[in-house]
């Protein structure tokens, strides 16, 4: 039963974002005003303000949560992980606080259901708008589908994992579920051009090591990963701020290449919105076939509307040398960084297949301005 709500959460979305996402005018979400008097207003209607606050009250949580477990359980979580996988609810040692903070029950499980939603929306939105306020808007607008395909599938998680806490929790989510999108439609879609795709690969690499580490600390409860994740998480901090101070200050002109690559992923990535979490647990949870083939109706999708139509010569070598590039990233991600996760080989792969595809598309752009210089001709 499980599988088949899933599966049909991966068709209707994909069906959706295909036949809808195309349709919206950008121009339905206003830009950032230009108004320099109204800067501190748009860091409020900024998504990486709010999902810095998301993380900080994840974060926060997670002393409650070893509080209510040392005082109501005497630091034995075995009421709540015997429910669970393995990998949840390993808890740090906070010394004291455990015995003087608040011992509060919904801190456990509650919370997450409140927040797992406007955190992977927020992140969304993130990269959208490093990809230009064409794509942003274009999530924007549709932000309402994105809520309700996100909640349907964290709800059918949840109740593959029941448990005492999972009535409220499926409670919670909708609420969450209705609440989140109203909020989001005060943000705005920004006003920068597109970033390059090497900074842009960069960046949402970087913002996916950091969703990963929230992911274990918050999310599964493991505050006694906090430590080691402390590495990757300095690295990916320094990694993300070059690469969008790099993205700020590179103007250069892109050839014609390059463009038509920018413009495939900022349309994969409107278009990827409203099925990305069904066919991320699609892939881990029985519907892999389906979800293969909802994620190549949504390349070919985005090919077809960013792709220049008299380039599909560059199109296979780009697509050929990504490809390759993506695989062995997949593999290696497997057996060295991830840890288990199956979102962090996902990301390898898919930050190799946009690096290996930009430094092509830069090549075949340098080769077609030399041959024109060459040449002169039409």
């Amino acid at each position: 039963m499980g599988e088949a709500v899933l599966v049909t959460v991966i068709v209707a979305a994909t069906v959706l974002s295909v036949v809808v996402v195309p349709r919206v005018r950008p121009s339905a979400v206003p830009p950032l005003a230009e108004d320099p008097g109204r800067r501190r207003s748009g860091v409020l209607r900024h998504p990486g303000t709010w999902l810095g606050v998301v993380v900080a009250l994840f974060l926060g949580n997670q002393l409650f949560v070893v509080a209510f477990v040392e005082q109501a359980w005497h630091g034995d979580p075995g009421r709540v992980t015997r429910y669970l996988p393995p990998g949840w609810f390993d808890l740090a040692d906070i010394g004291s606080l455990a015995a003087v903070l608040p011992a509060w029950p919904w801190t456990v499980l509650h919370v997450q259901a409140a927040l797992e939603l406007p955190f992977v929306m927020l992140a969304y939105l993130l990269v959208g708008r490093w990809c230009g306020p064409d794509v942003a808007a274009r999530v924007l607008a549709v932000r309402w589908l994105v809520s309700g395909a996100f909640t349907v599938t964290f709800c059918r998680i949840e109740l593959d994992l029941a448990n005492p806490w999972t009535p409220i929790d499926v409670v919670v989510r909708v609420a969450s579920g209705i609440v989140t999108p109203l909020l989001l439609g005060g943000l705005t879609a920004g006003r920068a051009r597109p970033s390059g795709l090497v900074p842009l690969a960069l960046s949402a690499g970087a913002l996916g090591c950091l969703v990963l580490a929230v992911y274990d600390v918050a999310t599964l409860y493991n505050s006694a990963h906090l430590v080691r994740w402390l590495p990757v998480v300095t690295v990916a901090g320094v990694v993300l701020t070059l690469s969008r101070w790099w993205a700020h200050r590179d103007r250069r002109p892109v050839g014609p290449v390059m463009a038509s690559a920018t413009r495939s992923v900022g349309w994969f990535v409107a278009l990827f919105a409203v099925p990305s979490l069904a066919l991320r647990y699609g892939i881990t949870f029985g519907a892999r076939p389906v979800a293969l083939v909802a994620g190549a109706v949504l390349v070919g999708q985005s090919l077809w509307l960013g792709w220049d139509r008299g380039r599909l010569r560059a199109l296979v070598a780009v697509a050929a040398i990504a490809s390759v590039a993506a695989a062995a990233s997949f593999l290696a991600a497997g057996a060295v960084v991830t840890r288990g996760f199956p979102e962090g080989r996902l990301l390898a792969a898919a930050v190799a297949f946009v690096l290996a595809g930009g430094a092509t598309g830069v090549l075949l752009d340098r080769r077609h301005r030399a041959r024109t210089t060459a040449d002169p001709r039409p």
